[in-house]
């Protein structure tokens, strides 16, 4: 699939992203002097011992298990002002940002550009220019080590590079730039970002070799590239192959500007799809930290939340997409970054809350920050949230879950035993003998008591589904390695005293301890429904089903880029293609108002695709575009009830398409094409148990075949 640009682009959002994982670029285009603004995933601010300080203040200003205790005493005491006040004192400064790096600046004659094409195969950037009445064609690509510029067609032209950061030394084309050693997210204009001191450094290489042609290379190298070891094993023609979606007609190439008039549903959700496997393809790979809020394209110095790692949703919609579509590849970073959070996670269970494992709470960055953030004036709603770590470590049991190999197994025990430790730590015997998360709040969302908002209480549904989740995914590693540890016995103990799903009077799923009247009844968060997904604890077609469906409709579909994502992903486990598709109808408009102002939160500016398809609130956010690609995967093709349920979730006129490479849990692939009715299903065993029966449902009507390496099943389906 190929995408289509008829024009350059006159500013970022108008820029086309290619990257390698370690190095992301975004293409400008256009003839005269254009731009190529480049970042390197390792370019961040701060330094390896910044978590470690940081703690160590927060202790010295008295947070710990006595100040615990009283924060505990006053929230089931009903004094949330005071436990508010207490808790604030536990917050650290803000974890680090994700920073630009340089631009690279092409200056050719001035002439006329034809448009840029992005092919989704191959990650190149190709454009035809016209200048004195010449063919010139400039192709952008980024190589395994190299961002890569070739421009064919005999001009001439001048290269010069520049950067937003702190010039430590130049010569010719190699630069050494310093990093800086703190910064704070635009939200807080009272702190001068970025600082700079004894930082990190990094070194930009720019060569020119001329001929029949002109090709420039850039290469990075960075004193913080050493903290990262993953091994590279894939470049990205192999990575986007393994999987495919299409629905309807799609052609090889596909004009932009008269796709985002959103004229044809079937094509838009076939690009994006492909769009978003692109994203993470190119920003995550092994040997790098793992995509951001931006993925690995970032031009601002103080961007949107740091561009760093908001773990109460926006991390892990990154990875929804990664096992389910082929990209197991992609998670390793995360699963990197998750072993250094059980690190410094594991000092600030033990020193915060006199907890063994390891703990995470709203934000982390690329040294593995655990500490609660807010510099002591952030809203507990979000800053104050212990579940951080045990929402983040589900990923290493879906990297394990899909493939069902001793290696992914042996890589998610260690990471789900101490997370399941801080929990058994964390939870304290309520006083109807439940055991109860306190203080416990459902991420950046109110509740009212006496008309004020409030977000502190006890076993909020969220803090509940994920630990239970923990808990049972935990035992299920033990059970299959045949461990024995103590472990075991705690989290048998304490399962079974955990709260029920709570259903409120209307028939929905609550999302506090007790039924507490809303501040905002359609809060763009929906965090209670993690149980349906990604976790699959309540499914269709049973009451708590029913409870979740109704929680939805209450909630409504407006939204903006990763809610839209996060409710369809939800509808489709509901079985609800047509409200899928209503999602995507208003997650998919062009964005017309002004891309440079942060919107509100109150949903009165909303935002769908950018020019170059990145999803926006604005500002843009990459998680959405991971998150389209997780949902449409849902709708074709679902395995997290034990059984492989094809189309499961198609809106209806969708009368044709096909799959390719979709992965199911056990360490299988599906392939499906569909056609006015006719279903061909091909399922195929890529690790895992050498033969297993595995139930396959088309339409309710379940077949049970035994995979042992490539099977086939026909059905029908209504659509």
């Amino acid at each position: 699939m190929r995408l289509h640009w008829p024009a350059a682009a006159q500013e970022w959002t108008e820029a086309l992203p290619v990257g390698n994982g370690r190095l992301g670029a975004m293409v400008f285009g256009g003839a005269g002097r254009s731009r190529v603004q480049v970042n390197d995933a390792t370019v961040w601010s701060g330094a390896a011992d910044g978590p470690a300080k940081a703690l160590a203040d927060v202790v010295a200003s008295g947070a710990g298990l006595e100040r615990l205790a009283q924060v505990r005493q006053a929230i089931f005491g009903g004094d949330l002002e005071r436990a508010t006040q207490l808790l604030m004192s536990f917050e650290g400064p803000y974890s680090q940002t994700f920073l630009p790096y340089v631009d690279l600046w092409i200056t050719l004659p001035d002439g006329e550009s034809h448009g840029r094409t992005l092919d989704l195969n191959t990650g190149v950037v190709t454009e035809r220019l016209t200048i004195g009445g010449k063919d010139v064609v400039r192709r952008v690509w980024t190589s395994e080590t190299a961002l890569c510029v070739e421009i064919t067609g005999a001009v001439p032209l001048d290269v010069e590079i520049t950067t937003p950061l702190r010039e430590v030394s130049r010569n010719g084309l190699d630069l050494v730039i310093e990093i800086p050693v703190d910064s704070a997210p635009r939200h807080e204009p009272q702190v001068d970002a970025p600082v700079y001191g004894d930082g990190e450094r990094g070194t930009v290489t720019v060569r020119r070799k001329s001929g029949d042609r002109w090709l420039l290379t850039l290469t990075s190298s960075t004193t913080t590239e050493k903290y990262w070891t993953g091994q590279r094993r894939s470049d990205l023609p192999s990575l986007m192959d393994a999987c495919d979606v299409r629905f309807g007609d799609v052609p090889d190439v596909v004009n932009v500007p008269e796709l985002l008039q959103g004229k044809d549903e079937q094509l838009t959700a076939s690009v994006l799809f492909a769009f978003g496997r692109y994203l993470l393809a190119s920003s995550s790979r092994p040997g790098a930290p793992p995509a951001n809020l931006q993925g690995v394209w970032n031009g601002e110095l103080r961007p949107a939340w740091s561009s760093n790692y908001t773990i109460n949703i926006n991390t892990q919609m990154n990875y929804w997409a990664a096992e389910v579509t082929g990209l197991a590849e992609c998670h390793e970073p995360l699963l990197e970054l998750l072993e250094k959070l059980a690190v410094t996670g594991a000092d600030v269970a033990r020193e915060l809350y006199g907890a063994r494992g390891w703990v995470a709470h709203h934000n982390t960055d690329a040294w593995g920050w655990a500490l609660p953030v807010g510099m002591g004036h952030g809203a507990v709603s979000w800053a104050l949230w212990q579940m951080g770590g045990a929402w983040l470590v589900q990923h290493a049991w879906d990297h394990y879950d899909f493939a069902r190999t001793w290696s992914t197994l042996e890589r998610a025990w260690p990471l789900l035993r101490g997370c399941a430790e801080f929990l058994l730590d964390w939870l304290i015997e309520g006083p109807d003998g439940y055991l109860d998360t306190c203080p416990s709040t459902s991420p950046e969302n109110w509740f009212l008591v006496d008309g004020n908002p409030q977000a502190l209480t006890w076993s909020v549904t969220m803090d509940v589904t994920l630990i239970r989740a923990v808990f049972e995914r935990t035992l299920a590693l033990a059970l299959a390695s045949g461990r024995t540890d103590p472990v075991i016995a705690e989290i048998s103990a304490a399962l079974p005293r955990l709260r029920p799903f709570p259903v409120l009077d209307d028939g929905r799923l609550g999302e506090w301890v007790s039924d507490l009247p809303e501040e905002d009844p359609t809060h763009r968060h929906m965090s209670h429904m993690v149980s349906v997904y990604p976790l699959g604890q309540i499914v269709a077609g049973t009451p708590l089903g029913d409870a979740a469906v109704a929680t939805l409709d209450k909630r409504g579909n407006g939204a903006m880029g990763w809610s839209w994502a996060w409710k369809m992903a939800l509808r489709a486990r509901m079985g609800d293609g047509d409200t899928v598709r209503s999602l995507l109808s208003e997650a998919s408009q062009a964005f017309t108002g002004d891309r440079h102002r942060d919107a509100p939160f109150d949903g009165s500016e909303w935002g769908g695709l950018l020019p170059n398809l990145f999803s926006t609130h604005p500002p843009f956010q990459i998680d959405g575009n991971y998150g389209f690609t997780a949902a449409l995967a849902e709708v074709v093709v679902q395995s997290h009830t034990g059984v492989i349920d094809i189309l499961p979730a198609l809106p209806s006129g969708w009368t044709r398409g096909e799959v390719r490479g979709l992965r199911c849990r056990g360490g299988l692939a599906v392939d499906v094409s569909w056609d006015a009715g006719d279903v061909f299903v091909r399922v195929r065993r890529l690790s895992g148990d050498a033969a297993e029966v595995v139930p396959v449902s088309v339409s309710g009507e379940v077949t049970e075949v035994v995979v042992s390496d490539v099977v086939e099943v026909r059905g029908r389906i209504s659509c």
